[in-house]
């Protein structure tokens, strides 16, 4: 855990909000949250900034407050604009080990990422789809798996409770029942043949899922 501001292993690490912009006259930034538990702001006494040099700092939190869709954190030895205003754009992290704990049934997206995805509706022997690479968040009611074929082809999976077979997070795996045709009907065109459109992704890695068939998170980062 670093104290001193030195580079620290991003994999000790997940990131909770981003500071948009500075909010007040007294050191108050607005960040935007990447969590489904704000509550835990109450708990917590401090965060971890990271700038764009990946240098760790840790930020006492003074008080926050929620205001117009933004979490507003006063940090001790921030008491002016100009010192706000450079820590616009920086990370708020926290310690993996103090991610909230989640019930059963439930995962962090930076869990899911990188768990190998197979289909066992083909045959009793399971086909692997792919690597999921992120998950993102739309209108529906279950998140969707990026997963990467291994000959660069992408599939979207809805993370739907109905599919899903067994998650072993230890061992890095997703087993799904999927329906007949899902995977051609989710795999986007290449882009000579379509213009991708933007993806909405909320959060980095540490999004929670509260089950697959609800989406939530602690990054959308602690996701």
């Amino acid at each position: 855990m670093d104290k001193t501001g030195a580079l620290a292993g991003d994999d000790e690490f997940i990131t909770i909000a981003r500071v948009r912009k500075t909010q007040g006259r007294h050191g108050e930034v607005a960040a935007q949250l990447f969590t489904d538990f704000p509550e835990k702001f109450a708990e917590r006494k401090r965060l971890f900034a990271v700038g764009k040099t990946g240098e760790r700092k840790e930020m006492k939190v003074e008080n926050h407050w929620p205001h117009k869709g933004w979490m507003v954190f006063k940090f001790a030895g921030v008491d002016s604009m100009d010192a706000a205003e450079l820590l616009i754009g920086c990370e708020l992290q926290i310690p993996v080990a103090e991610r909230a704990q989640l019930e059963q049934g439930t995962a962090y997206v930076s869990d899911l990422v990188g768990c190998a995805v197979f289909d066992f509706a083909a045959s009793p022997d399971p086909v692997e789809v792919g690597t999921i690479k992120e998950v993102e968040f739309g209108s529906g009611e279950a998140p969707t798996l990026i997963v990467l074929g291994s000959a660069g082809d992408e599939y979207m999976i809805p993370f739907a409770e109905r599919y899903v077979r067994k998650l072993d997070l230890a061992a890095k795996r997703l087993d799904m029942q999927l329906p007949d045709g899902l995977l051609e009907v989710h795999k986007p065109l290449r882009a000579e043949k379509k213009e991708r459109k933007p993806r909405v992704a909320r959060g980095r890695s540490s999004e929670a899922l509260r089950s697959p068939k609800k989406a939530s998170g602690e990054t959308r980062s602690e996701r």
